[in-house]
């Protein structure tokens, strides 16, 4: 993906013209070194103000300074970047906002280059959830798909360092390596009553989109619709897999968002809009707007080509962000039977700024709302279908959601 400058006026609404200006934001989950995506990030090309309208009082940090400079044992090994990008890194994590980041420069071309859908790592999206390093889920066919970690798994270590406090960055630079080479990340699961280390290696990752099966029940057709992720890619992946289930004759759909951790908002929107009535209401965004905050809603802008078909929703606690945006969609305008287990609960939007000397720094400046309303950060999307998935169940290939999907889908044909 290449930086772009994002459409930040506010605005009362936001319906696509078929194809309009790509507002450039991300809705995932923040992804250690194997997709970096965060839940409605932008990409901007703009610097900070000179003057902030916030005065800090430097004079104090120049006295640590003087004081590490004069007093600390190897004063050779003082590394003036290092402790500005330090500063810098402490400043923004004192927000209290674990998607509020600063990327040295090192790490902002990480992020930069995972975020094209090709890079080497494990395949593991993780997040900061109630103060510990989570996996939102394994991509399909990773290393860390095979090995068997799961959406919701809390990783306790990385190659024996403790996460204890360790922001996404940190992890990030941790489990990140070259091709072939090992990570062990200590797991701990609910439910087990220790941790236990697995051992990757890391293999090249290309990001999926969209897959497309179909599954007979009764003599029905049913297209097995997957969104992998809302990538810069996707919609002319999804555009091609929907004219193609169109052609195939399929009564009704299942639309798989497990494990789906989010992407651009804007391809987003326009998946909505084949789904849902044109100027439904995709989501509601509510942003600062001088001292106070105002919600603007972004719109469906058709073709609606789906709108007629019976359908079902599958989610787990994988499916973050955007994911959890088109799921509420459906849910609130279409009254769709959402099956599985409760979504992961991203509801916040950053924005990244590019600085002067490639560093750049990941910022919330808003939180999204369901079309009617439901601010579900923190809280997820409750399933009107609950089906849990067991370790015994991905051990032994099964899969109950599916099989619940497949009756509910029938049962509406």
């Amino acid at each position: 993906m290449e930086p772009a400058i994002a459409n930040a006026e506010a605005v009362g609404e936001k319906t696509p013209k078929k194809f309009p200006k790509m507002y450039f934001l991300l809705a995932a989950a923040f992804v250690a070194g194997f997709w970096l995506n965060d839940p409605a990030t932008a990409i901007v090309e703009e610097y900070f103000p000179a003057t902030p309208k916030v005065q800090l009082d430097f004079s104090y940090l120049n006295s640590v300074l003087m004081e590490l400079e004069n007093n600390f044992v190897d004063p050779d090994k003082i590394d003036q970047n290092k402790l500005i990008y330090g500063a810098a890194k402490g400043m923004v994590e004192a927000s209290g906002d674990p998607y509020t980041t600063f990327f040295d420069p090192e790490e902002a071309k990480s992020f930069n280059e995972d975020i094209s859908g090709f890079f080497d790592g494990i395949g593991l999206q993780i997040e900061i959830k109630d103060k510990r390093l989570t996996v939102v889920a394994p991509l399909k066919n990773t290393p860390a798909f095979k090995a068997g970690i799961l959406a919701g798994d809390e990783i306790a270590n990385v190659n024996g360092t403790s996460t204890v406090g360790m922001s996404t960055s940190k992890a990030v630079s941790l489990i990140k390596g070259e091709k072939g080479t090992e990570v062990t990340l200590t797991i701990f699961r609910q439910g087990w009553s220790e941790t236990k280390d697995f051992k990757l290696i890391r293999d090249t990752i290309k990001v999926p989109t969209v897959e497309v099966e179909y599954k007979e029940v009764g003599g029905k057709k049913i297209a097995h619709f997957t969104i992998f992720q809302f990538s810069e890619t996707v919609y002319d992946d999804f555009r091609e897999s929907a004219n193609e289930i169109l052609k195939s004759g399929a009564q009704g759909m299942i639309l798989d968002l497990r494990n789906n951790p989010g992407g651009f908002l804007d391809r987003t929107q326009w998946i909505a809009g084949w789904f849902l009535k044109e100027r439904d209401i995709v989501l509601q965004e509510r942003n600062r707007s001088g001292q106070g905050y105002e919600t603007q809603n972004y719109y469906a802008g058709g073709p609606s080509s789906f709108l007629s078909m019976p359908m079902v929703v599958l989610i787990n606690s994988g499916s973050a962000s955007a994911s959890e945006i088109l799921t509420a969609a459906l849910r609130d305008n279409r009254n769709v039977d959402i099956i599985g287990e409760t979504s992961f609960g991203k509801g916040s939007v950053q924005r990244v700024f590019d600085l002067s000397d490639h560093s750049s720094v990941k910022i919330t400046i808003a939180k999204w709302l369901t079309p009617k309303g439901e601010a579900i950060d923190g809280q997820g999307i409750k399933p009107t279908i609950e089906v849990k998935m067991t370790e015994e169940d991905y051990s032994q290939d099964k899969d109950p959601q599916m099989d619940k999907a497949l009756e509910a889908i029938s049962s509406k044909i």
